[in-house]
């Protein structure tokens, strides 16, 4: 649809267009497009998310998720690859959640915040976050357009997702005008500012290429793609600027990106991608989409823990092992402590009268660390490939050993291994392995059998470390019973 232009309008004159008329920005704003987009009736609505959301994998990813990017038509053709992005943080608890869309309908410069009240879906009302929408506008001289918010769909179709993942979360609405790298970088840079200390996700709305033909749109987004991987932020500005059909939302990815950038070393998971043909659209008008994670590494080392936060993660695990191995079920648990619901890797080993009787873990943040553990101490217990499954009657031999996982670090140079400090993970060929800090000193390797025992375990030859460009350590807190 072409857009209405407004011409002439600076981002001073977007400031003051707010101080003007503040009381527009308060209120309920109705929903649009349910019944066209996505499904009107409360129950019906409800149910398609929760099939799409169980439906999803959970995937490991390379850091902590600040952002998604989530393509926003109707939920018949891309809602399937929305709740696979969504999926990824749905068990992490953010306070707010940053919705930034193109707009669609109506031409401006800059952006506009919606600043109070909030945006009703059939599921309810979720709130503005009203003292962070104040921030961000304050950072940016950005201020409220009505006619921005008031049929764009791009930021309404993520409301009903954002509700059912983060029912406590306050949201935050943006509307991008004119996708200028001057727009990108102030919003970018207000949001560094404003959300500094908060645990807030930032939502980039955004559809692929526009009603090419099939062949040539998965042609042209697979490019898109590879540059939003590898962060080429200027050559993606360019083409954004030059409206070159790739993304709708290129300037929303854009702030994300160059947001996530300020925060540190960042990547980009790409978990799916489809377009409108898969759903039954025509093949010579194709739209494309994409799902994506956006994460940031972290530094440091590993996360420290307390005595009275290990012992409850330590019975927890024992816990989670008696009831599966009783029911064949994971146990209701109400955590005493919130720092337990950071995500972090983490593995757990069971030993025997001192021997190994099972190891299994995750190496990446993917779900907090409490879930994490009871994750791991079931699969140790029941699926490591080495041993059978454990029996009750072993239970009361059996000794649990948490190891929580530092962020990964690429190795420069092999002096900097620390026999006994760091453990290594090594990813080559399509093969990886890891070994934790702990197994060399065990065992009573050096360096180079350190070195060697890892490729083995994964399946390399023992050398393959000298040339490998995904040789990792971290750092682990280690404790047992």
């Amino acid at each position: 649809m072409r857009k209405k232009r407004t011409p002439g309008i600076t981002f001073g004159l977007l400031l003051f267009c707010w101080l003007l008329v503040p009381g527009l920005a308060q209120g309920i704003r109705k929903p649009f497009w349910a019944g066209q987009f996505y499904e009107a009736d409360p129950e019906r609505l409800n149910h398609t998310l929760e099939v799409f959301l169980q439906s999803a994998e959970v995937r490991r990813l390379p850091g902590n998720v600040i952002g998604l990017i989530v393509p926003h038509a109707g939920y018949v053709y891309s809602g399937r690859l929305a709740a696979l992005a969504y999926r990824q943080v749905q068990d992490i608890n953010f306070e707010s959640v940053v919705i930034i869309g193109p707009s669609h309908q109506f031409a401006f410069e800059g952006c506009s915040v919606y600043l109070r009240g909030g945006f009703e879906s059939p599921l309810g009302i979720a709130r503005v976050d009203e003292n962070l929408a104040r921030e961000i506008a304050r950072a940016s001289g950005f201020g409220f357009i009505p006619e921005a918010h008031q049929k764009e769909h791009s930021v309404e179709v993520q409301v009903p997702f954002i509700q059912k993942v983060f029912p406590e979360a306050r949201i935050v609405p943006i509307v991008m005008g004119d996708q200028t790298e001057r727009t990108v970088k102030v919003l970018a840079d207000a949001l560094t500012r404003a959300l500094k200390g908060k645990k807030v996700l930032m939502i980039a709305s955004t559809d692929l290429s526009h009603f090419l033909e099939r062949f040539r749109a998965n042609e042209v987004d697979s490019r898109t793609i590879e540059l939003i991987k590898k962060f080429e932020l200027s050559t993606l500005m360019k083409k954004v600027e030059r409206h070159e059909n790739i993304m709708c939302g290129g300037g929303p990815v854009l702030a994300v990106l160059h947001y996530a950038r300020k925060l540190g070393s960042s990547r980009v998971a790409v978990l799916g991608y489809s377009d409108s043909a898969a759903a039954g659209g025509p093949a010579d008008r194709v739209v494309g989409y994409l799902a994506a994670a956006v994460c940031v590494e972290t530094k440091g080392g590993p996360l420290k823990l307390n005595e009275e936060e290990k012992k409850e993660l330590l019975a927890l695990t024992r816990l989670a092992v008696e009831t599966y191995l009783d029911s064949g079920r994971l146990p209701e648990y109400h955590l005493q402590h919130e720092s337990l619901k950071i995500p972090a890797g983490a593995f757990v080993t069971l030993k025997k009268d001192g021997e190994l009787r099972g190891c299994i873990g995750f190496f990446e943040p993917v779900f907090p660390l409490w879930e994490t553990v009871v994750r791991a101490a079931v699969l140790a217990a029941t699926e490591d490939p080495r041993f059978p499954p454990l029996k009750k009657q072993e239970l009361s031999r059996i000794k649990l050993e948490i190891s929580f996982l530092g962020p990964l670090e690429p190795v420069g140079s092999v002096s900097e291994i620390q026999v006994g400090r760091h453990g290594l993970l090594i990813r080559e060929s399509g093969r990886s392995g890891l070994l934790l800090p702990q197994v060399p000193v065990e065992q009573g390797w050096d360096r180079q059998t350190f070195l060697r025992e890892l490729c083995r375990k994964a399946g390399l030859p023992d050398n393959a470390w000298r040339k490998s460009k995904g040789l990792y350590k971290f750092e682990a807190l280690v404790f047992h019973e």
